[in-house]
């Protein structure tokens, strides 16, 4: 087992195999410190006072958001806005932009593969403004082809919204195609990025994303917090769809004028612990260097799939193509339901998530309704892999007898 195991406490004094870091990855203990470090000697609220406490507190705060642009390599700070998690940020840019700039027979593009929180708001912005709502579907191998990809962004599309690895299969989608497409044809483009930033860099300079989102705590941050990056330019054109304290500039009985970016979009005290513990996870991600993590995540994941593989019990659901995928594997044991699944494998020390993945339109598609679902991080070894397979070996053992073959 690796030795950064060492640096996350819950890992340490529990005897689990934790395989759900696509739900929440554990928090290291210099994430932990820092927030308590806040606490403790710098617990302010930032933008508020003229004290010296409160400046020490929004300059902590402002500096994450510098340390955040530079981590994504966004062209400017105040491109930076905080939220309390992804789905926040997508329902800001749905409301905020979606329901301000389409009209009666635009289209909406995404992937069948979206997170319920990249689909529902769009749902709700088509059903609004008139707009259609397109999907693109995956090919056999769990994929987006070409062809999809083109034959659904056409010369109407305005909003193209791709997540950047799916949650429930693993799947890399080339979000730089899509991009570049998408702006050949007049769309903005929304890149969820929850499921990436953890495991691998983005630079939004060179994807040209005109939007991207992700959640803290996918990638060793506190719960709570969520980052939306928008281009400047786009930004700077949008209204608040929340408005309150320090998001406004003068306010009169009738009339109010809006803060300048990135104030606009952060109304009402914000969640300043998280953003530190935010800021501690960068520093803690970039001090062990994103090759590395995809080295220690790589031996992981292909032994997974390796041994995963061998048991004729099971149903995979991944693509073939390594280089296309990343550290979650979906499957079910034939016959038995994902949640006893998930179950049994919690009395051996297992943690794995079963449902549907908050993506039911992707399960529906596939003929399916739920999936057990291990996910991988840096700090999980071939130990817990093995303990998995025993585990799921006890399961099939369970149910064997009662399954229809």
């Amino acid at each position: 087992m690796s030795d950064l195991i060492n640096d996350f406490p819950l890992l340490k004094n529990r005897k689990i195999s934790y395989l759900d870091s696509g739900a929440t990855t554990q928090k290291p203990i210099q994430v932990i410190e820092a927030v308590d470090e806040f606490y403790k000697n710098y617990n302010a609220n930032p933008h508020r006072g003229a004290y010296s406490l409160s400046m020490e507190a929004t300059e902590i705060y402002e500096n994450t958001r510098t340390k955040i642009a530079k981590f994504i390599n966004a062209r400017h700070r105040e491109e930076i806005i905080f939220s309390k998690n992804a789905t926040e940020s997508l329902n800001l840019i749905a409301y905020s932009y979606g329901l301000d700039n389409l009209k009666e027979n635009d289209e909406i593009v995404i992937s069948i593969m979206e997170h319920h929180s990249n689909l529902v708001p769009w749902q709700n912005v088509a059903k609004k403004t008139g707009a259609k709502l397109n999907y693109m579907y995956i090919n056999e191998e769990f994929e987006l082809s070409d062809e999809e990809i083109e034959s659904k962004i056409t010369d109407k599309t305005k909003i193209v919204g791709i997540t950047h690895v799916s949650n429930v299969l693993g799947t890399i989608n080339n979000v730089e195609k899509i991009i570049k497409y998408a702006h050949k044809k007049g769309a903005i483009v929304v890149v969820d990025g929850s499921q990436s930033i953890p495991h691998m860099k983005i630079d939004v300079e060179k994807l040209n994303a005109d939007f991207l989102v992700f959640s803290g705590h996918k990638m060793l941050a506190p719960l709570g917090i969520g980052i939306l990056y928008g281009k400047r330019e786009i930004l700077n054109d949008m209204n608040p769809f929340l408005m309150g304290g320090d998001m406004i500039e003068y306010v009169h009985e009738q009339t109010t004028t809006f803060a300048p970016l990135p104030n606009k979009f952060e109304a009402g005290t914000q969640n300043v612990e998280g953003v530190i513990g935010l800021g501690a996870a960068i520093d803690y991600i970039e001090n062990i260097g994103y090759d590395k993590i995809q080295e220690l995540e790589e031996e992981v994941v292909d032994y997974a799939i390796e041994k995963l593989s061998q048991l004729d019990y099971l149903t995979l659901y991944l693509t073939p193509n390594k280089c296309n995928h990343s550290s979650v594997i979906s499957f079910n044991i034939k016959g038995v339901h994902p949640h006893d699944v998930a179950s049994i494998l919690d009395s051996q020390g297992v943690c794995i998530r079963s449902g549907n993945h908050c993506a039911q339109p992707l399960l529906r598609s596939m003929g399916i309704d739920s999936t057990c679902r291990a996910s991988f991080y840096f700090y999980n070894s071939k130990e817990d892999v093995d303990k998995l397979i025993i585990a799921l070996d006890k399961a099939y053992k369970m149910f064997e007898k009662y399954i229809i073959k």
